[in-house]
């Protein structure tokens, strides 16, 4: 792969993809004390980057006359890339989902035009089912980040970071299999090596950063975040290859970040965007990489959340933000005692969202009982306030 294979690559996507610019944020910007400007692939076609590497992988295939249909193993924003490419240019698509895949996403791939096999409990059992699949039907197998069809589509992102941003002087990149980084950094380092790349992982599924920190290709047995879009295992070695030589750096972000990032993007930018896709963000905003006074890009991979998960995780980022607070105190169990309690988190302002009564817990006295609660308040000073108010007034608080 070379600069060219991007350039034709982005020739060819800029007739289908929706043209995003860069967009800034004063916000973000005062928070990272970074000038920091908004990749959006959240609002591309498909709802992610991943239709770029497919589409340019499935148009060459096509043109060359020898691909009747293709399948892939996907249960997210791989599988709708490929289906809405493979439809687009004529092509059979099949993709294998996992069992457990939403059915909203199973839904999506399927109004892209693709054929969906359900099979296995994870990836590796859909990707194995994938591949009898392409033996037994002759199918070219299209994966989701090990190609350099792939990397090169990935990689038209960096071509339209430049075209906004031409002084940009960071660009933070979301990282699970390594296609999407190992793209923007080959080009990115190939036009102007000045300008820093940063990959970004969850720290629960950091095989990337591992690999890179060990300079050789490692992988985890576990993962565990709420990035399942980056959820990746076992990196690919084709694109390590172009990461250990083009990327500067790699760091990780707690689900907490994560989370505290999606939130903001809700509540700023009016924004919504997937866990996956918001990392970039949650390095720049914990001051995981120095980018103060730097022009600083974020990609923001993506935006196929599953909408019954978003409530999760906007509490989740309520109580990383000290939006949310949960306590718990010994009070008398006599009449008036709880009014009185109420009383105060009322004079201060703060809204009850959840209140347990507990008498039963062993060790109590016999006129006791535990009060577990959860309030709305308006961030950290005014929780710590509450909290100052509950102790003058005499009660043990512990946090929840």
């Amino acid at each position: 792969m070379n600069v060219r294979d991007i350039e034709q690559a982005h020739a060819t996507l800029h007739k289908v993809l929706h043209a995003i610019p860069l967009s800034s944020s004063r916000t973000f910007s005062q928070m990272s004390g970074a000038e920091l400007f908004l990749k959006c692939e959240n609002l591309q076609k498909t709802g992610s980057f991943k239709v770029r590497g497919a589409f340019n992988k499935i148009s060459k295939l096509a043109n060359r006359g020898d691909c009747p249909s293709v399948v892939a193993a996907s249960a997210g924003n791989h599988a709708q890339g490929v289906a809405f490419s493979a439809s687009t240019l004529g092509v059979e698509s099949t993709i294998v989902m996992p069992l457990a895949t939403p059915i909203a996403k199973i839904r999506a791939t399927q109004d892209y035009g693709a054929n969906v096999v359900l099979h296995g409990a994870c990836y590796d059992d859909a990707y194995a089912k994938a591949c009898e699949i392409m033996e037994e039907s002759g199918a070219t197998f299209v994966h989701p980040f090990d190609d350099e069809d792939i990397i090169a589509g990935q990689g038209t992102v960096a071509i339209e970071i430049f075209r906004d941003m031409p002084t940009v002087d960071l660009v933070l990149v979301p990282a699970g299999g390594g296609g999407l980084l190992a793209g923007i950094a080959y080009y990115i380092k190939s036009i102007n090596p000045r300008v820093r790349v940063i990959g970004v992982q969850a720290e629960g599924a950091d095989a990337l950063v591992r690999s890179f920190r060990a300079e050789r290709l490692e992988s985890t047995s576990t993962v565990h975040t709420i990035a399942d879009g980056i959820a990746v295992k076992q990196p690919g070695g084709l694109t390590f290859d172009f990461i250990k030589r083009y990327v500067d750096d790699m760091v990780t972000v707690s689900d907490d970040e994560i989370a505290e990032s999606i939130l903001l993007l809700l509540e700023r930018n009016k924004m919504v965007v997937e866990p996956a896709g918001a990392v970039s963000l949650a390095a720049a905003l914990s001051r995981k990489v120095e980018i103060a006074g730097l022009r600083t890009v974020c990609v923001l991979s993506g935006g196929n959340i599953d909408v019954s998960f978003i409530h999760k995780i906007v509490e989740k980022g309520l109580i990383t933000r000290g939006r949310q607070i949960k306590f718990r105190t010994i009070m008398s169990d006599l009449p008036g005692s709880l009014t009185h309690f109420s009383s105060i988190v009322a004079a201060c302002r703060a809204n009850v969202i959840m209140v347990q009564h507990d008498r039963l817990s062993p060790g109590l006295g016999l006129n006791d009982a535990i009060l577990h609660m959860a309030c709305e308040v308006g961030g950290r000073e005014h929780g710590e306030e509450l909290f100052r108010r509950l102790k003058e007034a005499g009660y043990e608080i512990t946090k929840e």
